[in-house]
């Protein structure tokens, strides 16, 4: 998502109007007169600020009473079609309740959801509680759109069978496999078929136990409220999002980098939430009372009454140990002894140093700069904070000093963030220019430039993306694509996502710093963004000048497959002086195109890839010769494309010499995940191919040319 500092005045004045009337509204925020205000108030900042809002009218009711109920029950097998039809009396009065009629429809929906949740956590037992016969040719359906709501109790119990089958036959299989690799191994209890039969029911009995207690625990009637507002906030498009005020801090911790907290990582074992590491320094570091192995029983905010764990997933438990920088947190833990200790710790700041960019080196015949960038992340709340342009201007500077040939940016599985950063980080490779163009509802276009004549470094560039390169990421490549200034590489095209969000808060401020609210905030869609030349990124994203094979080509997950998503233009090119790197486009992807139509891996990633993305939309069979046949060869297809993208001959890389002390001297654990990181890069076989590029970009920069 793509945010920038200031919002345009309308918002401000906009968002004091909600916040004023959230006032006096106090803090239950499973009132129903408080789930009326955030929907109402939904409905009008959605009505006039959206950037191209569907009409809210009976037809927009009828798609998000379809679009509610799926996303509430994917699989079809909670409700009856008796349910969906005596709901169907809302099916047109969702969008009078958005504008201001009493809220009906999703109490009615509670109701009925925890009554035939109910029912099915009081049948799966005893379907677990019999042997399943894996000799019956039967098959399963586990796509929800392809199903139909149980017409009666007994279709309902029947495709919870077979759900629970199928789990089962995953699970008998696996231990099948693991029986006939290690029955000639020494004490190694060899079971029978039947006894590992019944192993495997217990094992999906305890997954369904612990699924149905997180819903009972977690999955309140706020959580499906919260639900019905994304439905909405979904179908105007894919990126405008309500959060929820926990889920709003998160966020900002993501784009930022940094949270407040304790400062242990937590793993799920066993049924139970256990200390997996500790962060040397931290909180938790520093208290000498938690040690990895620990078992977080509950979590207490100060002298509040804890939360029990038990039923909840690592993330959640993560969400109620953070908190805000100074407020006491008490975790309960027992001990590996079985001993219960109250730890009470005050969380700080914890810096999520990983999560920021890094570089290496191939320290081969010729030395070329490595740069992987996660996110376009900043943190605006500190003068001094992390933000990605001024750390990859550092970067630049450590690699220029080790004498590199070129440069390698990898923006693979770059989800994007803040426009500002992007803006400052094309920057450093072109002289001042227009970098993006983004156009408000009104067809308004605001061009962005670079205004810094100086250029951190002119040499050689590849830039790296795929499928899941979005947003500014797109920004990135398009502008350096456009200017001429590197040569792209990756996938077919990029995400595709073209379009601009940012946060409205809702309700009392909880402190005076971070921006955050009670009520947490919406994330709207407002503005869509131009490449310099005109042309939007939206839908169909960035298209490489070199594109290379991948297992994830042909499966439907970038933004043209989603059917909400607005759609593709274009606006006027802005005047911009091309770059003149002195190296042939056309030659250099031409030597790219023979290497790769030589190269037997990437000839066989794509066509497993095209095998694997028909597998996708399979029925499973769940005769247990017909499952293992299919299974061995997705397996296969699966095991080979992990080998393929993997040289036999490993790339020279090292860490810079500036890095050593940083990854190597503080902590162990930090240490090893470096290292760990530049073992997968030296047999990536992307990143070989886009190292080969930049040896062909040989000629140095001479200069600028002709204004476009």
């Amino acid at each position: 998502m793509l945010k920038r500092k200031v919002l345009p005045v309308v918002l401000v004045v906009l968002f004091s109007g909600v916040f004023w009337a959230f006032q006096s509204q106090g803090g239950n925020g499973s009132s129903l007169a408080t789930q009326q205000k955030i929907l109402t108030s939904l409905g009008t900042i959605i009505e006039q600020n959206h950037y191209n809002p569907k009409a809210i009218n009976d037809n927009f009711s009828q798609q998000i009473f379809k679009k509610f109920l799926e996303s509430i029950d994917p699989e079809k097998n909670i409700f009856l079609q008796s349910d969906i039809n005596s709901l169907k009396k809302f099916e047109t009065s969702i969008d009078d309740e958005i504008h201001g009629a009493p809220i009906q429809f999703v109490p009615a929906v509670d109701a009925l959801y925890s009554k035939r949740m109910q029912e099915v956590m009081a049948f799966y037992k005893d379907l677990l509680a019999k042997p399943f016969d894996f000799t019956a040719n039967e098959e399963i359906v586990v796509d929800g759109k392809k199903l139909n709501f149980a017409s009666s109790e007994n279709q309902r119990k029947e495709m919870w069978k077979k759900k629970i089958k199928f789990l089962t036959l995953e699970r008998y299989t696996d231990l099948l496999d693991q029986r006939e690799k290690n029955k000639d191994k020494k004490d190694f209890v060899v079971k029978t078929n039947a006894e590992l039969e019944k192993e495997a029911r217990e094992k999906v009995g305890k997954i369904m136990d612990k699924n149905f207690e997180r819903i009972r625990l977690k999955f309140n009637a706020d959580d499906r409220f919260n639900m019905f507002i994304n439905t909405i906030t979904a179908y105007m498009d894919p990126h405008s999002d309500y959060f929820p005020p926990v889920e709003k801090r998160m966020f900002d911790e993501q784009m930022s980098g940094k949270f407040y907290g304790i400062g242990a990582s937590l793993k799920e074992e066993e049924g139970n939430i256990k200390v997996a590491s500790l962060l040397t320094g931290s909180p938790a570091w520093k208290s000498g009372e938690i040690q990895v192995g620990d078992i977080v029983m509950k979590v207490g905010q100060g002298k509040d009454e804890p939360a029990e764990l038990t039923g909840l997933a690592v993330e959640d438990a993560v969400k109620i140990i953070r908190g805000n920088k100074g407020t006491e947190v008490r975790l309960t833990l027992k001990k590996p002894d079985g001993s219960l200790k109250l730890v009470p710790i005050i969380r700080d700041e914890i810096v999520q140093d990983e999560v920021y960019v890094r570089s290496a080196i191939v320290n081969g015949k010729q030395k070329i700069g490595y740069i992987f960038l996660p996110d376009f992340y900043a943190d605006y709340e500190k003068p001094d904070g992390h933000r990605c342009s001024s750390d990859v201007a550092k970067e630049i500077q450590k690699l220029k000093a080790e004498g590199v040939d070129g440069i390698v940016m990898d923006l693979r599985n770059n989800g994007g963030g803040y426009l500002p950063e992007v803006v400052e980080m094309v920057g450093l490779f072109i002289p001042d220019g227009p970098i993006v163009q983004v156009k408000d509802r009104e067809g308004k276009a605001t061009v962005l430039r670079d205004n810094d004549k100086s250029v951190a470094y002119t040499g050689p560039l590849t830039v790296l993306i795929n499928e899941f390169s979005a947003s500014a990421s797109e920004i990135f490549a398009a502008a350096i694509q456009d200017y001429g200034r590197g040569v792209i590489i990756g996938s077919t095209s990029s995400y595709g996502k073209g379009t601009v969000q940012r946060n409205i808060p809702f309700g009392r401020p909880l402190d005076l710093f971070t921006g955050r609210t009670e009520f947490g905030a919406i994330k709207l869609t407002l503005q869509k963004f131009y490449r310099v030349n005109g042309g939007s990124t939206q839908l169909r994203g960035v298209t490489p000048d070199i594109v290379l094979p991948d297992e994830y080509e042909y499966l439907k997950f970038r933004e043209k497959d989603n059917e909400n998503a607005l759609p593709w233009d274009e606006i006027e090119k802005t005047s911009f002086t091309k770059w003149q790197g002195g190296w042939d486009v056309n030659e250099v992807k031409a030597k790219s195109a023979e290497r790769i139509k030589n190269n037997v891996n990437f000839n066989l990633i794509n066509n497993n890839a095209l095998w694997l993305s028909k597998q996708n939309d399979k029925i499973y069979s769940l005769n247990i010769d017909k499952y293992k046949e299919e299974q061995k060869a997705l397996r296969a297809t699966i095991k080979q494309n992990d080998s393929l993208a993997k040289l036999t001959v490993e790339l020279p890389f090292e860490g810079l010499k500036t890095d050593e002390a940083k990854y190597n001297n503080v902590d162990k654990d930090k240490g090893e995940r470096y290292k760990n990181w530049l073992k997968n890069l030296r047999t990536d076989i992307y990143i070989n191919e886009a190292a080969n590029v930049i040896k062909d970009m040989t000629a140095k920069t001479s200069g600028l040319a002709k204004t476009e």
